[in-house]
């Protein structure tokens, strides 16, 4: 069945896989599917057995299916935590793109599939009052397990329309943190910090993904202060 709501389409294709939320949601976690197809994707998020799911699927051709009703807990994020929650699933919308990720041969988000990740993306956090800061990648809330979506995902054209935070650029000051400062700093913004080099690699992923080599330097510093400040200005 296909629905429409302010030129926001999908098909539904319900998945099993859900439960009952415990918390309200607050989060929206970007995905993506690292698999061969998204045929082999969509399987397996249906799938009984598998015990994985999400509430959308976004096609590399801007098609949106949705798997399981927001009302609902979907399995998507697995063992993760972010600003002090750790039942990561019953706090989040969970949106799973299309892409092979990085065994399969990764590859740069089709501009249609990410117009449609953007109208998807700016309904939900309309609807649920959803922070800018609370709009991330499962690296973010895993960064012990995961990589996606990448560091080839355009976080940029979602930070200009407001759905996501920039990297800040304006008025960087380096603060000269050690490297535990740095940590500390880093669980303050909200990343799990039980392996600090994971949630280095993590951050640097998403705020600073030309360099990403877990090593905390002046520029990783500047830019998680400016994060930290009430209102991180970038040029995005």
């Amino acid at each position: 069945m296909m629905q429409d709501r302010d030129a926001l389409d999908w098909i539904d294709a319900p998945s099993p896989n859900f439960d009952d939320r415990m918390l309200p949601v607050s989060i929206i976690v970007l995905h993506y599917t690292g698999m061969q197809s998204a045929e082999e994707a969509i399987t397996r998020l249906r799938d009984p057995e598998a015990k994985v799911s999400s509430h959308y699927v976004v096609a590399e051709d801007g098609q949106i299916l949705r798997l399981v009703d927001e009302r609902q807990r979907a399995w998507h994020a697995g063992r993760s935590h972010w600003r002090g929650v750790t039942d990561i699933n019953s706090a989040s919308v969970g949106i799973e793109i299309v892409n092979p990720g990085h065994e399969f041969g990764y590859r740069p988000f089709p501009d249609e599939q990410i117009d449609a990740v953007i109208r998807l993306t700016a309904d939900i956090k309309h609807r649920h009052g959803i922070t800018r800061g609370n709009v991330v990648g499962h690296s973010d809330i895993a960064p012990a397990r995961k990589q996606d979506p990448g560091e080839l995902f355009p976080w940029g054209r979602l930070a200009r329309l407001r759905l996501a935070l920039p990297r800040p650029t304006k008025g960087l000051m380096d603060p000269g943190w050690t490297d535990a400062g740095f940590v500390l700093a880093l669980e303050r913004f909200g990343y799990d910090v039980a392996d600090p080099l994971a949630a280095t690699v993590a951050f640097q992923r998403r705020f600073r993904p030309e360099l990403i080599d877990g090593t905390i330097d002046a520029e990783c510093r500047m830019i998680l202060l400016a994060l930290l400040l009430p209102k991180p200005q970038g040029d995005d």
